[in-house]
């Protein structure tokens, strides 16, 4: 018998799943129920595949209900990241178990009550880190493992979102930060849980620094700029900051069309006034074992990808990965006439700046070596079908660690929660007494590292 699956949340961040269930697991995955605060966004995705004209439409507040009604085992959960803890806890007690678009949720309190909620229950909740799937990724992870470049005692990993994919968490809901957690916790949640698990450790203090220093109405009107208009969707030229949803069929369908029902916009201006998610931000982290991680994320960079820096007591490993060389509007109305949320643009790009990846470690006194990365296909590096297989058919054996469950999760939102009241305060944080969990209990051991 397929597992049978709700879907809560029918925004963007569904679909990877909503298609999974729909094509290559519709063997074990059957959908019985979308579930959102929005008609139109449920209806959208039902009607995208024949499969789900069955399925169950409802609002949140059914939540329990469809679950008993239509026999549920499992909940995927991709709304709103404020409403995670929420959904997952109401899910747990209600007898289903939980698959959770990261992050887990956005602060230590409701972290407590998802681990509460685990411990009652004794049912399962998995986090999704499909980037611990991309072949560049698990190539460091095997490089660190094999002890190549000895005990890690520090990282140095800086992240850049370019003026396309970084400008659209100014737009749409994540902009307030209370929504979110701001990027400490909704986006570097994907990178901090990539160093716990580089690392098979556990952070255990956080320092950082950072601000709104590129977006919003005040640094807009430091550079002089003009106010753009409320939103992106009208007629005449664009500036390329703004986007205008009828220039893509998926975001007019989910959003322009459907904002009748709950007026939410997902085209403001990312230089209006309200805006509290910072675009810069830096932190530093010491590990149980001794390392220590020096971080940063730019949100408004001209080019997307990262670097990451391993040093070791035998040598160095660096991973470079250029995701996007540049952002260049397109057509004669200033838009760049692709999906903002897209990482990986297939256009031929010029210039210095390459697209690409490369992965080089160098012992002492030996020289540098290129490490072969196997092509990945698809998302993400091509981690999104091998992270979808094993949250659908289940993980196999892996002796790399990267299927996750809550406390990777945990784990991975701890810095960024902590990193958030350490900017607040402007003083370091100590993890474990701040999220009031033992982060430390059951760190992850990578193959070929001790405890």
């Amino acid at each position: 018998m397929p597992t049978r699956y709700a879907v809560i949340g029918t925004g963007h961040r569904s679909q990877m799943f909503l298609d999974a269930i729909a094509g290559p697991h519709a063997d074990v995955a059957e959908l019985v129920a979308l579930i959102d605060v929005n008609p139109a966004r449920r209806e959208y995705h039902q009607g995208r595949h024949e499969a789900f004209a069955g399925a169950r439409l409802g609002g949140p507040d059914e939540l329990e209900q469809i679950i008993a009604e239509e026999s549920v085992d499992r909940v995927i959960v991709t709304s709103v990241d404020r409403l995670h803890a929420e959904h997952v806890v109401r899910a747990l007690d209600a007898g289903a178990d939980v698959v959770v678009e990261k992050p887990l949720t956005i602060d230590a309190p409701s972290a407590r009550a998802i681990q509460e909620a685990i411990d009652r229950t004794g049912r399962s909740v998995v986090v999704t880190f499909n980037y611990r799937y991309s072949p560049r990724n698990t190539a460091l992870k095997q490089v660190i493992a094999s002890g190549e470049i000895g005990e890690v005692v520090s990282v140095v990993f800086e992240w850049v979102l370019d003026t396309q994919h970084g400008a659209d968490y100014f737009r749409r809901w994540h902009r307030d930060k209370t929504n979110s957690g701001g990027l400490f916790v909704h986006k570097a949640a994907h990178h901090f849980d990539l160093v716990n698990w580089w690392l098979a450790d556990a952070p255990v203090q956080v320092y950082a620094r950072g601000g709104l220093r590129f977006y919003g109405a005040d640094a807009a009107a430091e550079r002089g700029l003009a106010p753009l208009p409320e939103r992106g969707t009208h007629d005449g030229p664009h500036d390329p900051f703004e986007l205008d949803l009828r220039s893509d069929e998926r975001l007019e369908a989910l959003y322009l069309q459907a904002e009748q029902h709950d007026g939410y916009r997902r085209d403001q201006s990312v230089f209006a006034p309200g805006i509290t998610t910072e675009d810069n931000l830096t932190a530093l982290v010491d590990y149980s074992r001794g390392a220590v991680l020096t971080y940063a994320l730019n949100a408004h960079s001209p080019w997307e990808g990262y670097r990451v820096a391993v040093n070791g007591t035998a040598g160095r490993a660096e991973l470079e990965v250029v995701e996007r060389a540049e952002v260049v509007p397109q057509g004669e109305d200033g838009r760049t006439h692709v999906d903002p949320s897209a990482v990986a643009v297939t256009a031929d790009e010029a210039g210095a700046r390459e697209r690409g990846e490369r992965l080089v470690v160098q012992k002492h006194f030996e020289p540098a070596r290129e490490v072969e990365i196997p092509e990945g296909v698809g998302g993400h590096g091509g981690g999104d079908a091998l992270l979808l297989r094993d949250v659908f058919v289940g993980p196999v054996q892996d002796e790399l660690g990267r299927p996750s469950d809550h406390r990777d999760g945990i784990r991975a939102i701890a810095v960024g929660i902590c990193g958030n009241l350490s900017l607040e305060s402007g003083a370091p944080v100590e993890i474990a007494a701040a999220m009031g969990l033992d982060l430390q209990r059951e760190a992850p051991v990578a193959a070929g590292q001790g405890a």
